[in-house]
């Protein structure tokens, strides 16, 4: 990928409306009417937000690669890499912990997804501050 088209995409995330930074239950909630329709408007938004993730942490492991190769070093991007892990990790824990707190009522598994959608959503913009 050319060092060009790194900021037009980053320019991208950016313009992101605001409704993309809400709370996903939330956003959700504004045109369902019942808890299976949240679910599956969930479903949706987690996919979109793995795959901002993802394009993200390409970006980022390009620009730690293009670090690396400059510096010659080869300390970005295993550092990256073991970031990410440990970020999954994080998330994973954190938003069965968040489950935990609906008391296994019907509400959990809505919890947990909007928890997953939120900070997929941070880490995306985390990522992109290390793309150059």
């Amino acid at each position: 990928m050319s060092i060009l088209r790194i900021p037009l995409t980053a320019g991208l995330f950016l313009a992101l409306p605001l409704a993309a930074l809400a709370d996903p239950q939330s956003e959700c909630s504004v045109d369902a009417t019942s808890q299976i329709e949240i679910g599956t408007c969930l479903e949706t938004a987690a996919r979109l937000a793995d795959a901002t993730v993802q394009s993200a942490l390409e970006f980022a492991l390009q620009s730690a690669q293009e670090l690396d190769d400059v510096t010659g070093r080869k300390s970005s991007v295993p550092a990256l890499t073991t970031a990410q892990a440990g970020w999954e990790a994080y998330r994973t824990a954190h938003c069965d912990f968040v489950g935990t707190t609906y008391g296994g009522g019907s509400g959990t598994g809505i919890a947990i997804q909007s928890c997953r959608i939120a900070l997929a959503r941070a880490r995306a913009d985390d990522l992109m501050r290390y793309v150059q």
